[in-house]
């Protein structure tokens, strides 16, 4: 085996201690143990859970995503702390269930009708909503939660992707509605499931139904009957009228004879996707820019020059059998193996010495090139849309709306953070910031 950097582990008890002393910096120390081990992979034991095996080696990830697929399902104690909420959704599953949902998914995502359809539900949303409302924010020279426009700007475009309706979250005079609220109560409370030291007390609570496991039930029950009145009141609007618009997935998947609870647990893993992975990336990346001005200035540059052109987690397996990854670690028959995307983004056995500097020309062949070619650098590299034949179908969507955006603020407004303390980072199903991100918005004068 390997020479793994392990956390401090007790007789019985495991690393129960060091994860109580680190629970509120779990990413970091991670990334730490991560760092000094000499294969980038560690070992954990804890109180009630199968042994771990934690790795931000790429060469082991392509092996659990790729070479050894099978092997390396998400298994039922993932499958567990989602599977409230996402039921049978295709992130919540393995096997045939997890191979027809994908095809049946991929088919739909590859078809130009969609892709259109993504994109002129975009150009509406950012024209006619997300713009007009940052002019406000800078003619009143009122100070907005940034990460809270983007999330309501994201659940505004995905549910009329997703369901071709629209809950109109980015009108700030209307009060959020009960399913964001939900949607969100029963999204944190499922993250703490996976971070929870010992698992037993979660569970516990749920055999139970007291505390939180109460609350997440009571959320994923308003959630899953939302979502099932929204579908069978589209399913009776296809009766009606036969000759109807089907440009949403919803109707696609409804078109095609799909059972509800089917389509139910597909449209909330939709909406999960779409929703809180966009939005989580462009306030982080408004908050770079802000700190780092060159870049934006670099970033500006770029968008100008397009002016008069159309502006179009930790994730775990489970070893069915025995296995050893490349870096030589054991992986024992039912073992919970995951690979740690936070940490490979921070390794400087992958990025080099200057890994934690925002240097957005790194990613070109020449740095300093004003449109220089793109590297070609691996998905077992940093996995943010997994890789291998789980890679996220939404990946080029995603790319889509985040650009859109980004270029249609940058070439109107400057975005100027309120607040210089460092923010602090939330790892709940995606990198929430904590209170979120404080802004004013200036008009942006291109030379």
């Amino acid at each position: 085996m390997s020479s793994n950097t392990e956390p401090r582990s007790y007789p019985f008890l495991g690393s129960l201690i060091s994860f109580y002393k680190n629970q509120y910096r779990l990413l970091d120390w991670y990334t730490e143990l991560l760092s000094e081990s000499p294969c980038q992979t560690i070992v954990v034991s804890r109180l009630g859970a199968r042994r771990t095996v934690v790795t931000a080696n790429p060469a082991n990830v392509e092996h659990m995503l790729k070479t050894n697929f099978n092997n390396f399902p998400k298994g039922k104690p993932f499958t567990e702390i989602l599977g409230d909420l996402l039921g049978c959704g295709i992130f919540n599953v393995d096997g045939e269930l997890w191979s027809t949902q994908r095809k049946l998914a991929s088919h739909e995502f590859n078809t130009k009708s969609l892709r259109e359809f993504v994109v002129k539900s975009l150009h509406e949303e950012v024209e006619n909503r997300l713009l007009p409302l940052l002019e406000e924010a800078m003619l009143t020279e009122k100070v907005i939660d940034f990460q809270d426009v983007l999330r309501r700007f994201a659940f505004d475009t995905v549910s009329k992707v997703s369901f071709g309706q629209d809950p109109c979250c980015l009108d700030l005079s209307r009060p959020v509605p009960p399913l964001v609220k939900a949607f969100d109560s029963a999204s944190e409370i499922s993250a703490m499931r996976g971070m929870a030291p010992v698992f037993l007390v979660w569970k516990m609570k749920r055999a139970f139904n007291i505390g939180s496991e109460k609350k997440l039930k009571q959320a994923v029950q308003f959630v899953h009957g939302c979502v099932l009145e929204i579908i069978r009141n589209k399913k009776r609007a296809l009766e009606v009228e036969t000759s109807a618009e089907t440009e949403d997935l919803l109707s696609r998947l409804l078109s095609a004879g799909h059972d509800e609870e089917v389509v139910r647990d597909m449209m909330i893993s939709f909406i999960m996707a779409g929703r809180d992975t966009t939005s989580s990336a462009l306030t982080w990346l408004f908050w770079l820019l802000s700190k780092h001005p060159n870049a934006e200035k670099m970033m500006v540059k770029e968008v100008k020059s397009m002016v008069g052109n159309d502006e179009k987690r930790l994730d775990f397996q489970h070893a069915v059998n025995d296995d050893v990854l490349p870096d030589g670690t054991f992986v024992g028959k039912g073992d919970r193996v995951t690979y740690f995307p936070y940490g490979m983004g921070r390794m400087e056995e992958l990025w080099g010495k200057d890994r934690l500097e925002f240097k957005p020309d790194r990613w070109f062949e020449e740095p300093g090139a004003e449109h220089g070619l793109l590297k070609a650098v691996s998905a077992f590299n940093f996995p943010v849309f997994q890789a291998g034949p789980r890679v996220c179908l939404g990946k080029e969507m995603a790319f889509i709306q985040m650009k859109y955006v980004v270029a249609s603020i940058l070439r109107r407004f400057e975005i100027r953070v309120v607040c210089q303390e460092e923010p602090v980072l939330v790892p709940l199903l995606t990198a929430h910031m904590a209170g979120g991100l404080k802004v004013v918005v200036r008009r942006r004068e291109l030379k």
